[in-house]
């Protein structure tokens, strides 16, 4: 692993525990080994150093083309892991690189809702990560956050000062389909996708997932 990863996972883990009180349910869930998708809600900037803090594995982002606008700042963030995602959710370069990634038993942090859910509850989920898991036949592996919404700003990181629970689920995998499915049945197997997400939730962060959610 790069050394400037292991440095901000490393300070991540601290930062989130002495100063921040981080509880994690379900570690023994994470894959060991081979390719990974981890998915999950989304609540602040927080969240994907929570997700490096979580997963003893090195983790590599998707995350959208803007935050690359400046040369300094876009080579920390593909030293880091991240690569730009275009706005327009058709971004074929960021699709192979995450395919390339997961060939290569990578594990790959998406979080479906596409944006920070500005209310905590689950938005709906953007059917990209379904057709990604399809493709690739990768299992993806559901996580829970909750109370990074309580940290507003990317320098509160450092000092997150509150309660952060983290409920990781199963590692599962989608049905192989033939052909190419149409936009239905990805927005299916996204929802399918999205509620188990939702189970590792309290009923008050599922939004639109939480009537049908499997108690």
């Amino acid at each position: 692993m790069p050394v400037l990863y292991n440095m901000g996972a490393g300070l991540a883990k601290v930062c989130f525990n002495v100063f921040g009180k981080l509880n994690v349910v379900g570690q023994e869930g994470v894959l060991p080994r081979g390719p990974m998708i981890v998915v999950a809600n989304h609540l602040s900037n927080a969240d994907p150093p929570i997700i490096s803090t979580i997963i003893r594995r090195r983790v590599s982002f998707l995350a959208k083309e803007g935050l690359f606008s400046n040369p300094i700042s876009s080579a920390i963030f593909r030293t880091l892991g991240v690569y730009p995602l275009g706005r327009n959710g058709g971004d074929y370069k960021a699709l192979l690189w995450a395919l390339n990634l997961l060939k290569s038993d990578g594990v790959l942090a998406l979080f479906p809702e596409g944006s920070r859910s500005r209310t905590a509850q689950l938005q709906e989920g953007l059917a990209g990560v379904a057709y990604l898991a399809l493709k690739s036949q990768a299992p993806i592996l559901p996580v829970g956050i909750v109370g990074t919404e309580k940290i507003p700003g990317f320098w509160r990181v450092a000092l997150p000062l509150c309660r952060i629970n983290v409920r990781i689920g199963q590692a599962f995998t989608l049905p192989i389909l033939e052909g190419k499915p149409n936009p239905d049945i990805l927005q299916s197997l996204t929802d399918m996708i999205m509620y188990r997400i939702a189970e590792l939730l309290p009923r008050e962060y599922r939004g639109r997932y939480k009537f049908e959610s499997r108690e």
